[in-house]
């Protein structure tokens, strides 16, 4: 990737988002938060005084999440669960509960870009799963149910993303964007429904690609100079959730710095 990207990190700053009005004790739900972007979210809400259900379809990376979370002060609770499964998820929920109102959602948890399969199997778990997760969070939690965040893309929404990627994900990601301006209109505003696009983030995924001549093009086009960190994706995430964006409602928020604009 050269020397840029030999020399970048595989983690960014984190931040302690107390100020943007979270109740301490409250409860967020992040999906996918066993690793990559979920796992940053996790603890981000962590340190910002929310109590945290991990939910991962790989059980001891979700252990190992919570176990992060409690170290910062808060309740949290590993749920091995796959979102796609309707059964799987309602038992989640279940075991979920008993950590408190479920105040927060984010919808991370999602196929890779470049899952095998037919596109309509791949489509079902990347989108439907959001809307799964989210109805029965909607029916379980109602009135205290405040505010979601669900992970998209730059793909399919500023880009095409071309030959990259399987035709599913940029399908997909746009679903999730339209799922959530039906979800900011459909209640009357509670709970808000925002989502945020990625740009090329280092996770466990993409890590093994820092190497590349291919990523180094991809950087080479990104204006800030970098790709982008599980921690950049957080704070935004957190900022959406929070009381302190509570006049923002349906947007999709690109977090990439810049390259859809490049």
């Amino acid at each position: 990737m050269g020397d840029a990207g030999e020399k970048q990190q595989l983690h960014g700053p984190s931040y302690d988002m107390r100020a943007l009005g979270f109740v301490s004790g409250e409860t967020v739900v992040v999906t996918g938060a066993g690793s990559g972007i979920g796992k940053a979210t996790a603890l981000a809400a962590a340190r910002s005084g929310l109590n945290v259900a991990v939910w991962d379809i790989v059980g001891d990376s979700a252990v190992e999440t919570a176990r992060e979370a409690k170290d910062l002060g808060v309740e949290a609770l590993a749920v091995t669960v796959d979102v796609a499964d309707a059964a799987a998820v309602a038992d989640a929920w279940e075991g979920t509960l008993p950590l408190g109102a479920c105040r927060y959602l984010v919808n991370n948890a999602g196929p890779p870009s470049l899952a095998e399969g037919a596109f309509a199997d791949n489509l079902a778990i990347a989108l439907g799963s959001v809307e799964l997760v989210t109805s029965q969070w909607l029916a379980r939690c109602g009135e205290e149910a405040a505010s979601v965040v669900s992970l998209a893309s730059i793909a399919g929404n500023f880009q095409g993303g071309g030959r990259a990627i399987a035709p599913f994900y940029p399908a997909a990601k746009t679903g999730i964007v339209g799922y959530t301006r039906y979800l900011a209109t459909r209640y009357g505003g509670r709970p808000r429904a925002n989502a945020v696009a990625p740009g090329v983030t280092i996770t466990p995924r993409t890590a093994p690609m820092l190497g590349n001549p291919a990523t180094a093009e991809v950087v080479a086009r990104i204006p800030q100079g970098r790709l982008g960190y599980p921690e950049d994706l957080a704070s935004a995430i957190l900022f959406l959730l929070s009381p302190a964006a509570s006049y923002i409602n349906g947007v999709l928020l690109p977090v990439d710095g810049g390259a859809s604009l490049a």
